[in-house]
């Protein structure tokens, strides 16, 4: 299990108590259902639609954010790669921690970067941390962009945001997931698709049920041992989108 903080020597408890706390969560099938049933009500209400990090719209739950920021924080990575723009809530989030660390960059892949949205992007205070890449993220060209980009960084932590059908989730998997450092992530958004009832209509939408990025996750680990889903990071939170989302890169080509 890894830890986000650092504990003052002042708190020789604290890492304990907080790992003892956290296994009850997990064991907790209230808890978990009442988690589960507010984030089916969220998503429903479009929640997630409501907050902004720095000025710029972000679309994700304020859980998923505060496990962000513990991440970029803890690895300090020299790259961060996102797929799937919107707004740019996540590319300044991302951005605002690799600012406090002092280093790093953030690659911002999406199919369609609006005019306005780049210009809000390009002309936001942490733009010189940014960089925009637009087209498909499983696009051959974007992805050999994208690794020429990573070829320096020693640290990379991947957040995955797109378009969350079963195919182009493993696609970008295969494509992107490699670039993850030992120790670091590949987070798979959305996954919580799976999860939802079973009456839920998607509208408008080309996944669902049996197509969406879990089942792609699901896929992919079976070839892939040198990762792991953590779960200690979701034990957490409870309430993510990203539930069997959080895959640690553990080991080198599975040894």
């Amino acid at each position: 299990m890894i830890y986000f903080e650092t504990t003052p020597d002042a708190e020789p408890n604290y890492r304990a108590e907080k790992k003892a706390r956290v296994a009850d969560f997990a064991d907790d099938a209230e808890f978990l259902a009442l988690s589960k049933q507010w984030r089916t009500a969220a998503l429903q209400r479009k929640y997630m639609n409501n907050g902004s990090w720095l000025g710029r719209p972000i679309i994700q739950l304020p859980m998923d954010m505060l496990a962000v920021q513990e991440l970029i924080w803890t690895i300090k990575p020299d790259l961060v790669i996102e797929t799937g723009i919107a707004h740019g809530g996540s590319l300044i989030l991302s951005a605002s921690i690799l600012e406090l660390i002092g280093h790093g960059r953030v690659l911002g892949i999406d199919i369609d970067i609006r005019t306005h949205n780049r210009h809000a992007i390009e002309n936001h205070p942490l733009s010189s941390r940014i960089v925009l890449i637009e087209g498909s993220s499983i696009d051959p060209s974007i992805v050999a962009t994208v690794h020429a980009e990573a070829k320096a960084a020693k640290k990379v932590i991947v957040f995955l945001d797109s378009n969350h059908t079963h195919a182009h989730v493993l696609a970008e998997l295969n494509a992107y997931a490699q670039l993850v450092s030992v120790d670091s992530y590949c987070v798979v958004f959305d996954t919580f698709v799976e999860d939802m009832p079973e009456d839920y209509v998607w509208t408008d939408r080309p996944w669902g049920k049996g197509n969406n990025p879990k089942t792609a996750v699901w896929e992919w680990l079976k070839t892939h041992p040198e990762f792991i889903i953590d779960h200690s990071i979701e034990d957490r939170l409870l309430i993510t989108s990203a539930p069997d989302g959080f895959l640690r890169h553990v080991a080198v080509d599975g040894v």
